[in-house]
């Protein structure tokens, strides 16, 4: 590919697994941005089923101050508060997906509901100039540990697209070739702006 490519990464709050993407991506020079796919950011709560949420116009700061002022420790030892540092470093707030008409080469999302939600997100937009956009799902699960395999296999992917002669012709072959090193497999799908 001659010109940068222009990644998405999304997974539901734009919190850890798309925000670590956005990390190694940006520390290896792509044209990347990150987003939720969701209605609002949630956070692991005081129990499974009671989380935290937030809109997503509140920024990281916000939140984590907010955190600390609710229960230092416990935001402190499941890493939220370390996570949210981190976004702070990356950029002032979450960003929703369907809120952004921005045209990107690639779209990574971190889970199958998220990957259906972006697909069908760009499907209901009015076409305007029929540009690909390929949507490829790396399934990885909300923690930090498989956050950052998953992220550094879509720096991977990204290195492997950036490289090829003609991103088109190449990317079955290539998610192939990844889906047979790393043993995951891809959901992929090429919508249209």
């Amino acid at each position: 590919m001659s010109s940068p490519l222009k990644v998405a990464v999304v997974c539901m709050s734009n919190m850890n697994r798309s925000m670590e993407a956005h990390s190694i991506l940006r520390k290896k020079g792509f044209s990347v941005r990150s987003f939720g796919a969701g209605s609002r950011v949630r956070l692991p709560g005081t129990a499974r089923n009671l989380p935290v949420v937030y809109d997503f116009s509140t920024t990281y700061e916000q939140m984590r101050k907010d955190l600390v002022c609710k229960d230092r420790e416990r935001y402190t030892s499941n890493g939220i508060l370390h996570i949210l540092g981190r976004n702070e470093r990356i950029k002032p707030c979450p960003e929703r997906f369907q809120e952004c008409r921005d045209r990107f080469d690639v779209i990574f999302t971190c889970e199958e509901s998220v990957y259906d939600r972006v697909v069908e997100e760009l499907w209901v937009r009015e076409q305007e100039t029929c540009e690909p956009v390929h949507v490829i799902n790396v399934d990885m699960d909300d923690n930090t540990e498989d956050a950052t395999l998953g992220s550094l296999i879509i720096c991977e992917l990204c290195e492997r697209l950036q490289q090829a002669e003609d991103m088109e012709d190449s990317l079955a072959e290539l998610l192939l070739a990844v889906e047979r090193k790393t043993g995951r497999s891809f959901l992929h799908t090429v919508c249209f702006y």
